[in-house]
């Protein structure tokens, strides 16, 4: 590309050319002097005359005027307060640049604290404070940054956390996760105890050798967290998550020692929460002392004052239970005991009555009794048989004197037209009707000759 000329370089602008712009200057003994940038009659023009949105592939913007242009827009940008948690805090020639992350997500920003702005802002400001500042947009344009520039900030109230807190917890409650109807009962004696806490804490120690004392085999399985910080929710639902899932796992606990509400607002958290109450596996609470009282205490299914209470709660004690043990046996040989001496009492009083000391009349008065009935039995059950037999003559007799057969016997008989009609007309059988004569003896063919005058 041919190269481009710059008219009057060197020399104070005096007014711009069709494709000229101001692309820079020189301060010299107080004056600015400015270049403009003229595009060769047929080549493109010079980048800086294109503004961005106009810019392509043939004529593209600079970098520089970008930057200008994004820096422009950004500081039409009012200053806003925000809320959030010091994640990073470092300070580099009086000035601080840190890191600002949200409260309750991931999401983070840059801000920039000018040593102008420090003497008006708390001098104890650290990471993992909570706070509020008012801040600006700013966009540099040298090295493509973005931040926020810091004007004013501050400590968040312990006491706006902890109504924030309250008002939380009504909700929850509201929504039924701190129910006591969907507490899981713990068991009786879990064969492997998951424990989320912080890598060579007081509280896995405490855990540790209390649970141990009491039953000596027991198994942890530990997720070493952050029990502070920004780093604190996401470690533990991951840690929880993981537990969780793992069958072998009985119970979990989440432990940590004391420490002032600051430090707690971590295991109040609503996703940590919302993650106990959804949990399949029982988790036991165990933060900070007696008087410690975030809200996964609400959701837990048991909550322990201290660490040390959560083994003693989660883990048996094998000296309690041998003793328990030994004293249910000597209360069931006491029982045992006593019932075989009654029931031998009542044994030896029942043997010392007549009637078993000598037993033999009383089974021969009944033997009597028993022959007597027997005899009584026998002589019903013969007139029953000869009533019986009485009867079934006289109904034998009286169903013979009604059958056909017997009728036939005195000499009637009974014709059969040949369509199997009983002939009980004469007039059914004119000449040449053939039938069958049914008598006592037998049957025989016929044929009618028509019929007869009747007897007078």
């Amino acid at each position: 590309m041919p190269p481009v000329h710059w008219p009057g370089a060197g020399v104070p602008r005096a007014a711009p050319t069709a494709h000229g712009r101001r692309v820079g200057g020189i301060r010299k003994n107080g004056r600015v002097t400015v270049f403009e940038a003229t595009a060769i009659p047929g080549e493109p023009p010079p980048t800086d005359s294109v503004a961005p949105r106009d810019s392509t592939p043939a004529a593209p913007t600079s970098v520089a005027r970008l930057n200008g242009t994004i820096r422009d827009f950004i500081a039409r940008w009012n200053t806003v307060w925000v809320e959030g948690e010091i994640t990073s805090w470092n300070l580099r020639g009086g000035n601080v640049f840190a890191r600002l992350k949200d409260t309750r997500s991931d999401a983070q920003i840059s801000i920039r604290v000018w040593s102008s702005v420090r003497p008006r802002i708390p001098a104890d400001l650290a990471v993992g404070d909570h706070v509020v500042a008012a801040v600006k947009a700013d966009y540099f344009v040298k090295g493509g940054d973005f931040s926020f520039i810091v004007s004013a900030m501050k400590h968040v109230g312990l006491g706006d956390q902890l109504e924030k807190l309250e008002k939380l917890r009504v909700q929850l409650r509201q929504e039924g996760l701190f129910d006591p109807s969907r507490k899981k009962s713990l068991p009786f004696l879990p064969h492997c105890i998951g424990l989320i806490t912080g890598e060579r804490s007081d509280a896995e120690k405490d855990v540790h050798r209390n649970a141990e004392l009491r039953w000596p085999q027991v198994h942890f399985r530990t997720e070493h967290v952050a029990v502070q910080g920004d780093r604190c929710v996401p470690e533990v639902l991951a840690a929880l998550q993981r537990l969780d899932s793992d069958p072998d796992v009985d119970v979990i606990i989440i432990a940590r020692g004391g420490g002032d509400p600051q430090t707690l607002l971590g295991f109040s958290d609503e996703r940590l929460v919302r993650a106990v109450a959804a949990a399949s596996t029982p988790v036991v609470s165990a933060i900070g002392h007696e008087n410690d009282h975030p809200l996964l205490d609400d959701v837990a299914d048991l909550r322990a004052s201290t660490p040390t209470d959560a083994a003693k709660r989660v883990v048996p004690d094998v000296g309690e239970q041998r003793a328990i043990v030994a004293q249910l046996r000597a209360r069931a040989t006491t029982r045992l005991t006593q019932r075989i001496s009654h029931d031998i009492a009542q044994l030896e009083q029942l043997r010392s009555r007549p009637v078993l000391r000598s037993p033999d009349p009383i089974i021969d008065d009944r033997a009597q009794e028993v022959w007597l009935l027997a005899s009584r039995g026998r002589d019903t059950v013969t007139r029953a048989l000869d009533a019986a037999h009485r009867s079934t003559a006289e109904l034998r007799a009286s169903l013979r004197a009604l059958s056909p057969a017997a009728t036939l016997a005195r000499g009637y008989a009974i014709a059969h037209l040949d369509d199997g009609r009983i002939l009980s007309d004469a007039a059914d059988a004119p000449a040449g009707t053939a039938m069958t004569v049914t008598v006592d003896r037998g049957s025989v063919r016929a044929v009618s000759e028509g019929r007869t005058a009747e007897a007078g």
